[in-house]
């Protein structure tokens, strides 16, 4: 998910949800009055400037969303640290009780959300059930493995038998999450549960344009038994008030482009405060000799074109061993032209809408860019206006130089482009050669050769026979990017560890004498045989401990 940009300049004025007698998509679930009670939500002050979001489908306005101020964020940031206190004193099985709730309501009420997130992204329904089905896997992961993840853990003391040590984790305090709008559910709830499970609360800004299933998500949490006032929701651009979120935070998880996760980290660098950051990817996919073209056709279709390639893992660089190159090509640009685009608020259409003008210029400029430069187009290629204004035909891109801007640019859009190679060393090589390490994907027949490419591919994850659902469903592994993808993990024990500080705690048994009389024991009594002895018979022991094969 590395596109942090979209309309960020504050509006005045009022806008309510798609008028039913304008628009066909106003059949959606929520009422204007619903709207306006999640809006509310929103920590800003009286009159404050609006951000007017637009449909993707058709352009319509969905609703005039307010925007905070810095001094909102600081008086949010309050609210937050005085409710942590509290929150972070529940036992931890009220907190994974409330995950637990979380879980089951999401399945209960995805009917709203699809909508929702549908309405704001532009994205299939299918794509955005991903989202839906996330959050009831982290939910569920969470709830069951946070009691282990956040034991405290024995570990060998300095004098065996009489140092006791445990590593202890206690939460940060405040952690702020700045999320991008691609993602609207996963990328602000799935953050959010791990920090929450942890005894944190949350200052959470969601991307104007998605800002309506952030709040739906922060009621959700209230309806399972959230205390007030533990998720705290701001809502800005990424300049002001993103950044009044990081000056605030204990942590900050930051999902978006690599150049403003840089700014990002260098002012949690500056406050000495821990930072995870998803960015940017050029992910790549190797697809050898021994495959069968057809199923790896069909997995190329969706790890590239899912979520109308807005997606941080979707794949952009298709490798193909030559042997198979021409099959392969064929295949896959006939399933790419099969897809149908649609707007609509059900299952019917395999790919939706880019989220706003911007990202649609971008795709556009890449894709004339490598025409110019030589690409040839095997499928798309077309700005589709009469199924919506900012609808593009799956595209695939053969004999794409190195000149032209997508060769190495991330793209985020439904555009990949495919290159012939002659061996897997080749493959490799090709796949590593970037400054993202984010997403790969590797197609074999020899599941145990896909393994061993898998090993060599400069990522945070790779998936043999699979594009992205593979590592990013499996939510007990760490998801996370290397090189200018970013740093630290979310998912698995690794993700909930992120928002967490570590203590040891060693006590020295024996110092006062033992029971029954004895006398003291252990380092003090080593002390006392004076700094001319004690080294000596440390050192004795230090070998005796080897030895015995001591930890």
């Amino acid at each position: 998910m590395s596109q942090d940009h979209g309309p960020q300049d504050g509006q005045h004025g009022s806008a309510e949800l798609f008028d039913p007698e304008t628009d066909p998509l106003a059949t959606y679930v929520l009422e204007p009055d619903d709207v306006a009670t999640l809006l509310r939500r929103v920590v800003s002050s009286p009159g404050a400037a609006t951000h007017l979001s637009h449909a993707p489908f058709t352009g319509a306005p969905i609703a005039a969303v307010p925007l905070s101020t810095p001094d909102d964020v600081a008086r949010a940031a309050r609210r937050a640290r005085a409710a942590q206190r509290l929150w972070a004193a529940r036992p931890l099985r009220e907190r994974t009780a409330v995950l637990s709730r979380v879980h089951d309501l999401v399945l209960e009420q995805q009917s709203d959300v699809l909508d929702l997130i549908q309405l704001e992204t532009g994205k299939a329904r299918a794509s955005a059930f991903e989202e839906v089905a996330d959050i009831a896997l982290v939910a569920r992961h969470y709830a069951s493995r946070a009691r282990r993840y956040l034991a405290p853990r024995r570990v060998p003391g300095v004098v065996p038998g009489l140092t006791s040590t445990r590593v202890l984790r206690h939460p940060v305090g405040v952690v702020g999450i700045v999320a991008p709008w691609n993602f609207p559910l996963t990328l602000t709830l799935g953050d959010v549960l791990p920090a929450l499970v942890a005894g944190n609360a949350v200052l959470l800004r969601p991307d104007p344009q998605t800002a309506l299933t952030a709040l739906w998500a922060a009621e959700l949490l209230e309806d399972a038994g959230l205390p007030p006032g533990v998720l705290q929701v701001v809502v800005g651009d990424g300049p002001t008030v993103g950044g009044a979120v990081v000056e605030h935070s204990d942590h900050v998880s930051f999902t978006g482009s690599t150049r403003t996760g840089r700014a990002v980290a260098a002012n949690a660098g500056e406050r000495l405060v821990p930072a995870t950051l998803e960015l940017g990817g050029k992910n790549a996919m190797y697809v050898a000799d021994d495959v069968d073209v057809d199923t790896a056709a069909e997995g190329a279709v969706r790890a590239c074109f899912v979520g109308s390639g807005q997606v941080c893992v979707s794949i952009e660089r298709v490798y193909v061993h030559r042997d198979v190159a021409d099959e392969f090509a064929e295949a896959f640009a006939e399933r790419a032209r099969a897809l149908r685009l649609g707007a609509g608020l059900d299952y019917r259409a395999d790919v939706g809408s880019l989220t706003s003008a911007a990202q649609l210029a971008t795709v556009v400029e890449h894709v004339e860019d490598a025409i110019g430069h030589g690409a040839r187009v095997l499928a798309g290629g077309v700005h589709r206006t009469d199924v919506g204004p900012w609808f593009y035909e799956p595209t695939i891109l053969a004999d794409v130089p190195p000149q032209a801007r997508l060769f190495r640019e991330e793209t985020f859009g439904p555009v990949v482009s495919l290159y012939p190679v002659a061996s897997d060393d080749e493959a490799v090589a090709a796949m590593n050669d970037t400054e993202f390490g984010l997403n790969a994907s590797i197609w074999t027949a020899d599941t145990r050769r896909g393994a061993a490419l898998a090993r060599r591919v400069h990522a945070g994850t790779v998936n043999v026979n699979e594009g992205y659902v593979a590592a990013w469903g499996s939510v007990g592994a760490p998801q996370g990017g290397w090189g200018a993808s970013g740093i630290g993990v979310r998912h698995g024990r690794e993700g909930l560890w992120e928002t967490t500080r570590l203590q040891t705690v060693a006590v020295q048994r024996g110092a006062h004498g033992g029971p029954l009389g004895l006398p003291p024991l252990g380092l003090r009594r080593l002390y006392e045989l004076g700094p001319e002895v004690w080294p000596t018979v440390y050192t004795e022991l230090l070998r005796a401990m080897k030895a015995a094969r001591l930890p």
